[in-house]
């Protein structure tokens, strides 16, 4: 099975040294400025680099890519690799809008070709330790999940974050992990408040969402790009409770009705590793992220942006 990242930024970097660490082939790697796709390529001993997805999409060696692009790109570049024949492991938040996750689900399904987003979160062997905690009713029923992932990122209308052509803002960039951990341990809710601040982009620059489910459980998330929150998270249940410090998105600590639980790596190699598993066995799609996990958590965003008059239909059309 062999790898082709597309995009070379932060993520890209970080991603493809754990590839590598898994080690996985990679093969080729693409970019809009060719010089970076062979710096990119030089550095992590990838034997080609294009000047264009495109390219890379051509490359018969390829199975599957990894999307690293910035979120509005996604649908586009997702489509392009799955009609390509080529599997696709794409960066979270899927997509812009619930519509162009669906379409993105559904090519996959018409093409058989895996399709996965990356949440990372899931695959780390201490989420899925408090994920079973739960199922197992070690800390009784869920009564109260608090999350939070921050930081302060000095507003400029043309960085990626901030910008909306590129699907800028906190939701989709920092609030898919703490609503990511909610939906993993109590689903779908059944109400979805969100309140934040807007950005002179149009984009959300910060946001506090309470979800709450049929039973009363809730969940108390917040996501910023303006202040340092930090990114730890409670689980609260009626027989105990599970802290997660920094960072809860890739814990390597985590305590569980007070016993402390430590793993030496957390990182992207779990994630990796698994999707290299199910390929193998000829799945298109995981079952530890579904594609209806990613739908469910779309909406959820979705909802959230909309609540705070955040809409991406004029960089969608």
């Amino acid at each position: 099975m062999t790898w082709g990242v597309i995009a070379t930024g932060g993520i890209a970097h970080a991603v493809t040294a754990d590839m590598l660490k898994a080690g996985v082939q990679v093969g080729a790697v693409s970019s809009r400025d060719i010089a970076k796709a062979q710096q990119f390529a030089e550095k992590f001993g990838i034997p080609r680099a294009y000047g264009s997805y495109h390219e890379l999409l051509a490359d018969p060696d390829v199975d599957i890519v990894y999307v690293a692009t910035p979120h509005g790109q996604h649908h586009e570049v997702v489509l392009a690799a799955l009609d390509a024949g080529k599997h696709v492991l794409c960066e979270k938040a899927l997509a812009l809008t619930v519509a162009q996750a669906e379409e993105m689900v559904e090519r996959a399904r018409s093409t058989q070709q895996f399709l996965m987003e990356a949440m990372w979160t899931r695959f780390n062997p201490l989420i899925q330790k408090i994920a079973q905690a739960v199922a197992d009713d070690e800390i009784g029923d869920v009564r109260l999940i608090r999350a939070d992932f921050g930081f302060r990122h000095a507003f400029d209308a043309n960085d990626r974050l901030w910008a909306k052509e590129a699907g800028g803002g906190s939701i989709l960039d920092l609030g898919v992990y703490p609503v990511s951990l909610a939906h993993l341990l109590l689903g779908v809710p059944t109400e979805i408040h969100a309140h934040g601040s807007l950005a002179p982009t149009g984009v959300d620059a910060d946001a506090g969402i309470l979800l709450g489910y049929e039973d009363g459980a809730q969940a108390l998330l917040s996501c910023s790009l303006t202040a340092d929150t930090g990114a730890s998270a409670t689980i609260v249940g009626t027989k105990g409770r599970i802290d997660i410090p920094e960072s809860f998105f890739n814990p390597t600590r985590a305590i569980i009705n007070g016993v402390e639980h430590v793993i030496e790596d957390g990182g992207y190699t779990h994630q990796i590793e698994s999707v290299e598993a199910f390929w193998v066995m000829g799945f298109i799609e995981h079952t530890d992220m579904t594609w209806t996990d990613s739908l469910e958590i779309m909406r959820i965003l979705e909802t959230a942006l909309g609540q705070l008059g955040v809409s991406y239909a004029d960089v969608t059309r």
